[in-house]
């Protein structure tokens, strides 16, 4: 199947991974071919702005600009210049959204982690059609690699291997295939986990007893079913973003907040105000909670 697998940004001068999609495939060629684009993004400097690795059944292709240089894995049947209109428009997304100070000042792998969510929707529009924009810039990527071809190399490429072999400074980084550890849960955190298990309990209880009475006698009270159910569910997702990673966290803690809330005001005169104000200000809590928990910085030896 002729489409990208895999993207990522990495800083040009040494190498280090300041975003990638978080794409997981088992086969043997595709984990080979990490390791190749592992290696390949410490020594970026010594080659021109862009470049195709080719392989049997996969292709790296690399463009550098600046101070960052975008990567991807695409199977050999993906259209070369089709490629490079994918990297270039990743390109300008990463520097609409970063200053070169801030890429500069990077420390630890996958700083900007949260881009992720711009790699993969540019690689949906890329792998779902040529859609218009991918139209737009063929015509110019095509005269620009006519004009400068990209480098070719083989994924075999003993300097290559060598990146990955002698322990240098391709074996610094972590895999482009993140995994991700968060800050250790505080003691606020904690009691947001048990008030939030208790509200969702509440809800759930409330929620079964009115459903039962709702479903015997009438259907008038299923909005109110809903209403209880629904924090319910709120409060599980709620406690699963405070404990684990997720992309987009931000706006999943404001929609499930915002749920959370207005499912308490509609359920005023089932519950008084004291009682809602208690739910919608376990919630804040959690929100706060989610939203100031962040990754933890990476070791220098983390998955060599």
């Amino acid at each position: 199947m002729s489409m990208i697998f895999f993207a990522c940004v990495v800083r040009v001068r040494d190498g280090l991974p300041l975003s990638a999609s978080t794409d997981f495939h088992l086969n043997q060629d595709f984990l080979e071919c990490r390791k190749r684009l592992k290696a390949l993004s410490s020594i970026l400097a010594r080659y021109p702005s862009r470049g195709t690795a080719k392989g049997r059944n996969l292709s790296i292709h690399f463009l550098s600009s600046g101070d960052i240089a975008c990567m991807a894995i695409c199977s050999t049947s993906y259209s070369t210049i089709m490629a490079f209109c994918f990297l270039e428009e990743l390109r300008w997304e990463f520097a609409a959204s970063y200053n070169t100070r801030s890429i500069n000042s990077a420390s630890r792998p996958y700083a900007f982690i949260e881009f992720d969510n711009i790699i993969q929707k540019v690689k949906q529009h890329f792998n779902s059609s040529c859609g218009s924009r991918a139209r737009a810039s063929w015509e110019r990527v095509e005269e620009e690699l006519q004009l400068q071809p990209p480098v070719q190399l083989q994924l075999e490429n003993t300097e290559l291997l060598n990146g990955l072999s002698n322990g240098g400074h391709a074996g610094g980084h972590v895999e482009v295939a993140p995994t991700y550890r968060m800050q250790p849960v505080t003691p606020l955190g904690i009691l947001s986990l048990v008030l939030n298990i208790m509200c969702g309990a509440l809800n759930l209880i409330r929620g079964v007893h009115l459903a039962e009475y709702s479903f015997q006698e009438d259907h008038e009270g299923i909005g109110n079913v809903i209403a209880f159910l629904l924090p319910f569910l709120a409060c599980g997702f709620q406690c699963y973003l405070y404990l684990f990673y997720s992309s987009a966290r931000k706006v999943k803690t404001f929609v499930l907040l915002f749920c959370v809330c207005s499912c308490n005001i509609y359920l005023y005169g089932l519950r008084n105000l004291w009682q809602i104000s208690f739910h919608i200000g376990v919630a804040f809590l959690s929100s706060y909670q989610i939203l100031t928990r962040q990754l933890l910085e990476k070791q220098p030896d983390c998955g060599v």
